[in-house]
């Protein structure tokens, strides 16, 4: 059976696209078999690629997200998804929000993945501007999730 995560963060054009873009590169590259998608709690962004800044500097990185689009989380998602994986605790207090009753979808905080990191939460480059500095937290982060698959 594959696994399928899920990467969540607020608008789908920054963190979690690129979570999406790094871990399916680095999973790749260790041999995994998984389903990863990613979503935003809000609908703002639905349809539209990743911001292009962030865009850059993952191709800069060595990650194309270029063919991602961005999507509105639901609750459907527990049910299609074995791991949810916020940015941020706001993402996962939203996330929790629509959990359907009995459901029992592990919901994660990304940084979680990341102890040596010291972060509780992958900075919003939207706002920082520091999109390098997220990028190295979200590999930090998808290397330590790999570790435990």
């Amino acid at each position: 059976m594959i696994m399928r995560i899920l990467f969540v963060c607020l608008g789908n054009i920054c963190r979690s696209p690129s979570a999406e873009g790094v871990f399916r590169t680095l999973s790749q590259k260790a041999g995994l078999d998984l389903e990863i998608d990613s979503a935003g709690t809000g609908g703002w962004y639905v349809g539209k690629a990743p911001y292009g800044p962030m865009q850059d500097a993952a191709l800069q990185w060595g990650y194309d997200l270029s063919g991602l689009r961005a999507r509105q989380f639901h609750s459907g998602d527990f049910d299609a998804f074995d791991l949810i994986i916020g940015m941020d605790g706001e993402n996962i207090a939203d996330i929790e929000s629509l959990r359907p009753a009995g459901n029992k979808t592990l919901v994660r905080l990304f940084t979680d993945y990341a102890p040596k990191a010291g972060a509780d939460h992958v900075p919003d480059p939207y706002y920082t501007r520091d999109f390098e500095g997220s990028l190295t937290l979200i590999e930090e982060a998808s290397l330590g999730l790999i570790a435990t698959l």
